[in-house]
């Protein structure tokens, strides 16, 4: 029963400190744009970045076989 001294005050501390970093999180625009990075995932980048050897030669235009022979 005398450990209810110590875990009520530190439960009421660690309350308060939630409290302190979501107030925080509140005024420092956290919550702005909720929307916004789902929303960005969906669209595609204008150009898709290539690595490795293939970086130098430009991506081919056409279809699934477009440096070879139809």
């Amino acid at each position: 029963m005398s450990v209810l001294i110590y875990l009520i005050p530190v439960s009421i501390a660690l309350g308060a400190i939630g409290l302190v970093a979501f107030l925080w999180s509140l005024r420092s625009g956290q919550y702005q744009d909720l929307d916004g990075a789902a929303e960005r995932i969906l669209f595609d980048d204008d150009r898709p970045v290539r690595a490795g050897r293939d970086a130098a030669r430009p991506a081919p235009r056409g279809g699934r076989n477009a440096d070879g022979p139809a």
